[in-house]
């Protein structure tokens, strides 16, 4: 078939407004099909995401115990639907092959990490944690007494060799409950990640 240049763009007009008007479909309700099949037969459970201590509301949909699509929550006062990128990831990093789901130990001078189980774990930090408190804890500090002048000895009562850094990842909750063990720790080197 030869076609004439007169021809090509009458056909090239006609091809191009047929796109413009979607040929009678309608890309709005297409999209909204396609959404619905993908949720379909999941349970809806609001929630709040875990990266910051902003709190932003999530809505996780579960299907048969794993989790199959995520998003902002619309009536949310924090983030009203929308998620940051890191939020957006929750779902692969969830079932990311890299997760570490054991507690691991990398041993003095070895290349290589080694899977350990959770009572070894909690038994070596219990134990270093002990060892390090009892080396650098000050019962007293010598203080300058303002009204005689002289250096005095005051009970101080804390652990110099231990300090704690808080994470991003860290809600108000946790946060609270850090504070409290660094006291009971006997540290007054508690920090936020948020703060540095």
């Amino acid at each position: 078939m030869e076609v004439s240049r007169r021809n090509f763009l009458k056909l090239s007009g006609a091809s191009l407004a047929a796109l413009v008007t979607g040929l009678g479909f309608e890309p709005d309700v297409a999209r909204a099909q396609g959404y619905d099949l993908k949720i379909e037969g999941s349970q809806k459970i609001p929630s709040i995401c875990h990266f910051c201590s902003g709190g932003c509301g999530l809505l996780l949909y579960v299907k048969e115990g794993k989790l199959i699509h995520l998003e902002g929550d619309p009536d949310h006062p924090t983030n009203g639907g929308t998620l940051c990128p890191k939020a957006a990831s929750l779902r692969s990093v969830a079932y990311s092959s890299d997760r570490v789901t054991k507690p691991r130990r990398r041993a003095p001078g070895s290349d290589y990490w080694e899977d350990i189980s959770w009572e070894e774990a909690l038994d070596r930090v219990a134990k270093k944690t002990k060892e390090v408190r009892d080396s650098s804890w000050k019962a007293t500090d010598p203080i300058k007494n303002a009204k005689t002048g002289e250096m005095e000895e005051f009970p101080v009562n804390r652990v110099e060799g231990i300090a704690f850094l808080g994470s991003a990842e860290v809600d108000n909750e946790e946060s609270y409950i850090f504070s409290k063990f660094c006291r009971v720790l006997g540290t007054p080197y508690n920090e936020h990640q948020a703060r540095i």
